[in-house]
């Protein structure tokens, strides 16, 4: 397999190197541009400074932790929900967090789409931690034995439908004949939306047209530069595009609520390294360090998951 076609196209990413030092662990943050060049200069040079910001030495005692030692280095797939050079920018503070005290090196992978991220989930030993979408974790677990150990600890979460301030469009009903911006067909937002849609009265493959683009951010553009009439996205990955987007766009409408984002591991890490993931994920809001993980992750903490709450996801997949 190529470098290019693994992690993070054109963008920067931290890797983490946990260190021994007279008893102590010690995690060294090191910036690693990728193959491909990325032109865009100042959010290249951010990229930089992030990552030389993280890199200030975070020490460990040595204890009783370890645990995930001889299973790393461990991959953290993460779902291209967004776009590759902000999904760097959120979760990296998340995976040198994990692998300061996992005392392994964590890295962050994702794929070009949702269709061959969950390819990867279900036929390749590739993710060892997997951050999905609340129904395609039910197919990890079914097809690839992926098994619970947290959920976002925040409420419920749902597809908002959203349009240029300016325009005539207030219901669902006025989407008829429009053109409507969403993610890839097996994305949350579409299935919900599709769903709204339907018992709405509007049969979304004949009564409107739907533009499918590659993730959530995409989508929102998608009608905020008048390519598109609408959009439809999750709720999350709204409320954290720019302020200048969001106070440009009104919200129409929004479908029912679904489970929070669930994080659960490979069933080739024992379950001594997945209770020590467990628990650290649990407790970050207890520390300085992990509620500054946090709040830069726009996430209130993490809880023990429940499978049964994602079962209920079933239904919506069989559409």
């Amino acid at each position: 397999m190529s470098n290019d076609d693994r992690i993070l196209y054109d963008t920067f990413f931290c890797y983490s190197e946990v260190l021994v030092e007279g008893g102590q662990q010690k995690m060294r943050i090191i910036p690693v541009q990728l193959s491909q060049p990325y032109n865009k200069g100042k959010q290249k040079l951010h990229a930089v400074i992030f990552c030389c910001l993280l890199a200030t030495t975070a020490t460990i005692t040595a204890g009783e932790k370890g645990n995930c030692r001889q299973a790393g280095p461990l991959v953290f797939g993460i779902l291209p929900f967004i776009s590759a050079e902000e999904l760097v920018f959120r979760f990296t503070p998340l995976v040198n967090y994990l692998s300061a005290n996992l005392q392994v090196p964590v890295r962050i992978e994702t794929a070009p789409d949702f269709v061959e991220f969950a390819r990867r989930t279900h036929e390749e030993t590739r993710y060892d931690i997997l951050f999905t979408a609340p129904h395609f974790f039910t197919r990890a677990n079914q097809k690839a034995g992926y098994r619970l150990i947290a959920s976002v600890d925040s409420p419920e979460m749902w597809a908002v439908i959203v349009v240029p301030k300016q325009s005539e469009i207030h219901t669902l009903q006025d989407l008829e004949g429009k053109r409507l911006a969403t993610v890839p067909p097996l994305g949350l937002a579409t299935l919900l939306v599709r769903k709204s849609l339907f018992e709405a009265g509007i049969d979304p493959d004949v009564d409107l047209d739907m533009v499918i683009t590659p993730t959530h951010d995409a989508s929102l553009l998608s009608s905020y530069h008048g390519v598109t009439d609408a959009s439809v996205l999750m709720q999350p990955p709204f409320e954290a595009a720019s302020k200048k987007v969001r106070d440009s766009m009104r919200v129409i409408d929004r479908t029912e609520s679904t489970p929070h984002i669930p994080i659960s591991v490979a069933p080739w890490l024992d379950e001594t390294c997945a209770t020590e993931i467990t628990e650290l994920l649990v407790n970050m809001g207890s520390t300085p360090e992990g509620k500054s993980v946090l709040q830069h992750n726009r996430f209130t903490g993490y809880r023990q998951g429940d499978p049964s709450v994602y079962e209920k996801l079933n239904e919506l997949l069989s559409r």
